[in-house]
């Protein structure tokens, strides 16, 4: 019901946008879900951009991720919305199939397309042969996050982190249950179990992005994620995004798996941390292989004539490498522009270097709307295996089966 209630609301304020469209003529909105420090850079930069234009409105508006993407979808889809959309490079796909983004190759030039990132990762995000979405920064990917204080020299491999986990692990009021964890995550999310998936030779879809889930790969890292919780009992029982991140500021775990967003506040909180790769599977000797992605601006399909020509100015401001060495700056996020990349400030970072380490053997997530039907046959299954309700074996197989369903039922 609140979620029907918020798209009506949603709706009578689009109505409202577009009748009152011919008022924003000379307005540039974007759209993001940054993080407040993320906001405030972004504000200064439009500020420094509208000195170009200055009869000219341009502004930002925050949305947490799955809001900002549907909200982008109808608005545009209704003629209106903002004229540039900064997210993850997974939207590309869906809103591409929906003509709510248009391509940008045609009105940038070749040397400045030639100035983003090819490694580690592709930077900017092509689908169907064309650019949808230009980067501003890559990555995006979960690393292990170790706090020096308790751990000195973080594990290596899984055996290592299974032995030194028992020593870090205690009962402390003696109650015969943890009360410091070696190790937190939100590990009952697919998209954090896909690293280990990895690890033991395995993905989540094939090249013509059909589910691979019902493998080996995909039983032995829910096995090796419950061991940690159930047989070892160096990772909590129970576990969500919010339990893992509040037991890692509290001191109560004393490494946690984390992406680039989250580095920050713990920062903030006074916890000398250190960044590197998840430990290494010892069945495979590979690294588990995170998924690593660039984030970008995408232009409004229905953008014309001199908005356009602005936002596409504005698009290339805000890629600049000055722009983004600011955000660099003050977020610790890694630059998609090869001559930011390699300026000092990112080469002489400790963290940004140690992100890059884990960023090298991460994969490309997929951009294709088939990514979401996995997500969603994954989770229900995948969550048996830590209450009982499946195991590994069965998780797997029933995960397969309907992200086939929801697949075909989506192309009917």
């Amino acid at each position: 019901m609140a979620r029907l209630l918020n798209l009506v609301i949603f709706l009578l304020i689009l109505i409202l946008d577009v009748s009152c469209s011919h008022k924003d003529e000379k307005r540039i909105m974007v759209w993001t879900s940054f993080r407040p420090i993320d906001r405030e850079i972004l504000g200064e930069q439009l500020k420094r951009f509208n000195q170009r234009y200055p009869d000219w409105t341009f502004d930002q508006l925050f949305y947490a991720p799955e809001e900002c993407r549907t909200n982008f979808i109808i608005s545009a889809l209704g003629g209106s919305g903002p004229a540039l959309l900064q997210g993850a490079s997974d939207n590309v796909g869906p809103l591409v199939e929906l003509d709510v983004i248009q391509p940008i190759e045609s009105y940038v030039g070749k040397a400045y397309l030639d100035s983003f990132l090819t490694e580690p990762l592709p930077a900017n995000t092509w689908f169907r042969g064309h650019l949808y979405q230009v980067a501003d920064r890559v990555g995006n990917h979960l690393c292990l996050v170790y706090n020096k204080a308790l751990v000195p020299q973080p594990p290596q491999t899984m055996n290592e982190l299974i032995k030194l986990g028992k020593e870090l692990t205690q009962d402390t009021d003696g109650d015969g249950n943890p009360d410091r964890y070696a190790l937190a995550w939100n590990y009952t999310e697919p998209y954090f179990v896909v690293p280990f998936i990895g690890g033991y030779r395995g993905w989540i879809m094939d090249e013509t992005y059909q589910p691979t889930l019902n493998t080996q790969a995909v039983v032995k890292a829910a096995q090796l994620i419950h061991d940690l919780a159930t047989k070892y009992r160096i990772i909590p029982r129970e576990c969500d995004y919010e339990i893992a991140n509040a037991l890692f500021k509290d001191g109560l775990a004393a490494m946690i798996i984390n992406g680039p967003w989250s580095w920050a506040t713990y920062i903030e909180n006074n916890i000398d941390i250190g960044i590197t790769r998840i430990p290494k599977i010892d069945e495979t000797g590979l690294w588990p292989t995170p998924m690593v992605s660039p984030l970008g601006y995408s232009l409004n399909a229905n953008l014309r004539g001199e908005k356009l020509r602005i936002a596409v100015e504005l698009l290339q401001f805000l890629t600049s490498p000055e722009v983004e060495l600011e955000f660099t700056k003050a977020t610790g996020s890694i630059p998609s522009r090869k001559e930011a990349y390699r300026n000092p400030l990112v080469k002489n970072n400790e963290i940004l270097q140690s992100s890059i380490y884990q960023l090298v053997v991460g994969k490309p997530m997929p951009v294709v709307t088939e990514l979401r039907m996995i997500w969603d046959a994954m989770r229900p299954s995948y969550q048996a295996v830590f209450t009982g309700g499946a195991s590994p074996q069965k998780a797997a197989e029933d995960m397969q089966k309907l992200a086939l369903k929801l697949i075909r039922e989506s192309r009917e």
